[in-house]
């Protein structure tokens, strides 16, 4: 398998020059391994059910329109915050309105916890990586717990 690998000035200083090289077995390695991860967390019972529930609310008109109602006051509010203006008491009350409203609803309520869910494992997977690179080697037990799993951050 062939790569280019760009080296060497930018475009901005002029002409790149492009070097043709072998892939190295362990790029292929990482991808096997990268792709056997990816069907382990498709594989996982759990996980399923999470993807059952995002495909549920997918296909729920009704509790897509409370997420997005929900979403879009709460991102109102938020940019009204940033820009330092003061929120009002009935600004507030819509907005959690909305979010009880949603929230009331199963398959929207099942949607956020699936996103919690699914960010969950996102970064304890991005997290035990980059403590590989940081550290240059698998991270311990202790390290895992601490830093991927919530109590360490």
């Amino acid at each position: 398998m062939w790569s280019v690998d760009y080296i060497g000035e930018t475009l901005q200083d002029g002409p790149m020059t492009m070097i043709i090289g072998e892939t190295t077995s362990n790029d292929a390695d990482y991808k096997t391994k990268v792709k056997e991860l990816c069907q382990t967390i498709l594989d996982d019972p759990t996980l399923k059910e999470v993807f059952d529930g995002i495909d549920k609310f997918m296909e729920d008109d009704e509790a897509k329109e409370l997420f997005s109602k929900m979403q879009s006051t709460g991102e109102s509010l938020q940019m009204k915050q940033q820009s330092g203006l003061e929120l009002t008491a009935g600004e507030i009350e819509e907005y959690n309105k909305s979010r009880e409203a949603m929230m009331e609803n199963p398959v929207a309520s099942a949607f956020v916890g699936a996103q919690e869910a699914i960010q969950g494992v996102h970064q304890t997977i991005g997290k035990a990586i980059s403590m590989v690179f940081e550290n240059g080697r698998v991270p311990t037990d202790e390290e895992f717990e601490s830093h991927c799993c919530g109590s360490g951050g």
